[in-house]
């Protein structure tokens, strides 16, 4: 008896530090509450892999974007306006020229990046960056060309393919994450450009501020988007409702855009950008303003708008994300990393279908803000900072 009561105190004992909630800050968003349990402060959970951070080059620009090349050369955006080529050793190329000119003004510059499905084929690359008007408005753009490669790297027959509009006087919330779709078509982020006259137009048809986007490669409409042929409303537009989405990938198995948007104080969110859903921005958010007050609505929930999966009060104020499904790594198998820009650190989400089932904090003592974190091709994850630091995590030899 003494025995059986022995080994179940020593059970409990090791279950505690896996209940704990990986977040111990009070939350901003007072007396708010999830609207489901597990949608916030889900137990910490750590899986103590032994991984060891290898750098690989220290003087980008303010580094935004990563995409990998077939030949494993790293193609990097540098928000002042230029891209770069990093070999696997770190060896960063001269400008790419034929890049257009960005508005690199606070928030904006050039910023996601993603490769053609058929680029061994085409070479075609696809970049986002905000594009400033003679009017002196901006908005969010994408554009495409054909990379040559070589000592005097370039884009050929370049062509802006996506506007948002309308445009504003603004130098915020850009969005811009690029991912493509496992039917080719593009996926583009885009944000409510901060002020009130584009948060306002989050849910919208008329305008493409505060949407996820989804076109052709050639900029054209995919003829199954939701709101194709209905008059008066932008067929571009995949979803609505959003803040400023400046993460998003691809769930693995289920090929569902996952996105990741900067909320107020108390709202960073996690969602599945599904066909023709409203995601509340502004009616619907957790959180408050930065000043203060009760967010637009100042209510966290409304028939016919979804609920985030997940989100974050105090906020991480998220970077670029990753699904992780390399060999390199098994334990991190399926697992969800997140860059944490205000946070400093790598968030690791482990999930059960649609659900997150518990949070752990990489690279905290790192005190960097991480912009993007890619899997690379052999396993390892990539990451780059704000500070133009890029480096890997790699299993961490035994001695």
């Amino acid at each position: 008896m003494v025995k059986e009561t022995i080994n179940t105190m020593l059970h409990l004992w090791l279950l505690i530090p896996l209940l704990a909630q990986v977040e111990t800050r009070s939350p901003n968003g007072t007396g708010q509450k999830p609207a489901f349990p597990g949608q916030t402060r889900i137990a910490q959970q750590k899986l103590n892999v032994a991984f060891e951070v290898v750098n690989i080059a220290n003087s980008l620009k303010q580094p935004w974007g990563i995409a990998f090349l077939p030949s494993r050369y790293i193609l990097i955006t540098e928000k002042p306006g230029r891209l770069r080529i990093l070999s696997p050793y770190g060896k960063i190329s001269e400008p790419v020229s034929g890049i257009p000119v960005v508005d690199s003004r606070s928030q904006g510059g050039l910023l996601g990046i993603a490769l053609d499905p058929n680029f061994a084929r085409n070479q075609l690359i696809y970049w986002s960056y905000s594009e400033r008007n003679d009017d002196g408005t901006n908005n969010t753009a994408v554009a495409r060309g054909k990379l040559i490669e070589g000592t005097s790297p370039r884009v050929e027959n370049v062509q802006i393919i996506f506007h948002q509009t309308p445009s504003l006087k603004s130098t915020l919330h850009f969005g811009s994450r690029l991912v493509f779709g496992r039917d080719g078509t593009l996926f583009v982020t885009t944000g409510d450009r901060s002020i009130t006259e584009g948060r306002m137009q989050a849910q919208r048809l008329d305008g493409l501020l505060g949407k996820v986007v989804r076109i052709n490669p050639d900029g054209s409409i995919p003829k199954d988007n939701p709101f194709v042929g209905k008059p008066g409303i932008m067929p571009e537009i995949w979803s609505i409702g959003h803040r400023n989405i400046q993460g998003a990938a691809l769930h693995p198995v289920t090929g569902e855009l996952w996105t990741i948007e900067h909320g107020t104080r108390g709202g960073d969110e996690l969602n599945i950008a599904r066909k023709g859903k409203d995601y509340g921005w502004p009616t619907i958010a957790y959180g408050i303003e930065y000043g203060g007050d009760t967010i637009t609505g100042g209510i966290q929930a409304k028939a016919g708008m979804e609920q985030p999966v997940y989100y974050w009060d105090p906020v991480i104020a998220p970077g670029g994300m990753t699904f992780y499904t390399g060999a390199m790594f098994p334990a991190w198998k399926n697992s969800l990393f997140i860059g944490g820009l205000g946070s400093t650190h790598l968030v690791r989400l482990s999930l059960n279908g649609d659900k997150v089932t518990g949070e752990e904090h990489l690279l905290t003592d790192l005190g960097e803000r991480l912009r993007d974190v890619v899997q690379g091709p052999e396993g390892a994850l990539y990451i780059v900072t704000d500070s133009g630091r890029f480096f890997k995590l790699v299993p961490k030899q035994s001695k």
